[in-house]
């Protein structure tokens, strides 16, 4: 699964790659937790071929829910079932988008406790993930959202796949990233079916990836600074 992530690039960098037009003014963000706000690049329109970056709630809510509720549960999709599941499809047939991060974070058991690990590539860059949104239209007032009756959140969801090699001995899932040469592919629902675009999420190759032991304080949503993605010193 992918339950936490950073993204502490420069704004510039992030444009240079994903080649967006819109300004940002992006914080850094060493531990992204669900239902914050996530940046997200989706095309700026349909047919104007022009890409965005927008902040999106992490936590998938469908537009037939009754309340948004099952975004917390919705943080994620699987790659096998993505184009089946009636929460996901039509996003994914859609409503798909990169998810910007330059690492995110997996547990494992060791020695009695879950271990933290950041996951990211070697040299710290960007990637993204394949991520899918959706717009929900509040029917009544959502005070903690801020929400009037009838307007409108918007949402994302993580897609996740099996994990490659390197990363099946710390978690058997992962997120799904995709190489650059796939954003156009990914983001173009209309000349890339669901059946093509299911393709482009298997396991990343393991080569350029690394990871690391960083210390509990990422298990606190409310930390948020860059100690969360420091290396683990071995004791003594």
């Amino acid at each position: 699964m992918c339950g936490r992530f950073s993204l502490t690039s420069a704004p510039e960098a992030m444009r240079a790659l994903f080649d967006y037009k819109n300004l940002s003014n992006l914080e850094p963000r060493w531990n992204v937790a669900p239902t914050q706000p996530v940046a997200v690049v989706r095309p700026a329109g349909e047919g104007s071929g022009r890409r965005e970056l927008a902040m999106l709630r992490w936590g998938l809510v469908p537009p037939r829910a009754r309340d948004s509720a099952m975004a917390a549960k919705m943080i994620n999709a699987r790659s096998e079932t993505v184009a089946e599941k009636p929460a996901f499809r039509d996003a994914f047939r859609h409503r798909r988008c990169l998810v910007p991060a330059d690492g995110f974070y997996e547990w494992r058991p060791e020695n009695g406790v879950r271990q933290p690990f950041r996951i990211g590539m070697k040299g710290g860059g960007i990637f993204a993930f394949a991520g899918l949104w959706e717009r929900w239209t509040a029917p009544v007032p959502v005070p903690a959202l801020g929400l009037a009756a009838g307007e409108v959140l918007e949402s994302v969801a993580i897609i996740t796949t099996d994990a490659n090699e390197k990363l099946r001995p710390i978690h058997d899932r992962m997120p799904a990233i995709l190489p650059p040469e796939s954003y156009g592919d990914w983001l173009d629902v209309a000349g890339c079916p669901p059946g093509r675009a299911r393709a482009l999420l298997g396991p990343y190759p393991p080569g350029p990836m690394a990871f690391y032991r960083v210390g509990m304080r990422v298990n606190n949503v409310r930390h948020d600074d860059p100690e969360c993605v420091r290396p683990l010193r071995a004791a003594g």
